[in-house]
This record gives C-alpha cells, structure tokens and sequence, in this order.
C-alpha cells in the first residue's frame, strides 16, 4: 500500500510539471486553486447529493449497489478534486463524471413496481393449506333454520 502511494506521488508530481510547463506556472496555480474551489464545494453540497442518491433509490430508478457507487464516487471525486495535483484532478472529474452518467442513463431503465408480498397467497408454500368450505343444508333436517 505505501509502495502505491509512494508511485502515485511521483506520477503526481510528474504530470504536474509536464502540465506546468506547457501551459505556464500562473495558469498551473489557478488550476490547481479552481479544482481545491470546486471540489470544496461539491463536498460541501454533499449531503444533498447523496440525499438525492437516496431518493432515487426510492423511486426504484436506483438500486443499492448504484446508491453505494455514485455516493462513494461523489465524495472520492470531491476529495481528489480538492488534492493539488493535475492526475489527482483527472481521476476526481472521471469519478464525477461516473456520477453523472449513473443519474443520467442509469435511471433509464424501467422502474421496477415494488408491490408488497402477500406470503399467505402463494401457491407452493407448504405450510398453506388452501381448503374451500361448502356450506350445504339438507332441507329436510329438522335442526335446519331459515337463514
């Protein structure tokens, strides 16, 4: 794991001066200061994010495994966004931009009617016996009432 990070900090530091030198060092300082802006925002609007996360798994257009994704890559994406560095910037707006196409074309697909289960009128359950009750009088008893 430390080797990683250790790997990931070079290719950091690496990509950012390539950056830096081709488009100049002010405008590298105002990238850098822009995303650390936009991705202090975003996880700042986090609650309504996964809130919204929340409710679209309401309406069925989400399901669990899309909740956890686009909440985990919301705020995995705000966090790198706000790490000074032009890779970590790349991999921030590529996890938003998942977000982003899970609220958009994920919500295509049909939604799914969730209709509560009535377990006593399945067929196949063994411990559901089904019995039909006939009620049939012999005119002729003497017990019998007029009903």
């Amino acid at each position: 794991m430390m080797l990683f990070v250790v790997l990931l900090f070079f290719a950091e530091l690496f990509v950012s001066l390539k950056v830096g030198l081709v488009i100049g060092f002010g405008w590298s300082v105002v990238w850098i200061l822009g995303t650390m802006l936009l991705g202090g925002l975003l996880l700042r609007l986090s609650p309504y994010a996964l809130m919204s996360n929340f409710q679209s798994f309401n309406f069925g257009a989400f399901d669990v495994r899309d909740v956890h994704n686009a909440s985990m890559a919301y705020l995995l994406g705000a966090i790198l966004l706000i790490i000074p560095g032009v890779l970590t910037d790349f991999m921030g707006l590529g996890l938003l931009a998942y977000v982003l196409y899970l609220h958009l074309f994920a919500t295509m697909r049909p939604a799914v009617k969730r209709e509560p289960k009535d377990h006593f009128m399945e067929e196949g359950e063994p411990h559901v016996i089904d019995v039909e009750i006939v009620d049939e009088c012999d005119r002729s008893d003497p017990d019998h009432r007029s009903r």
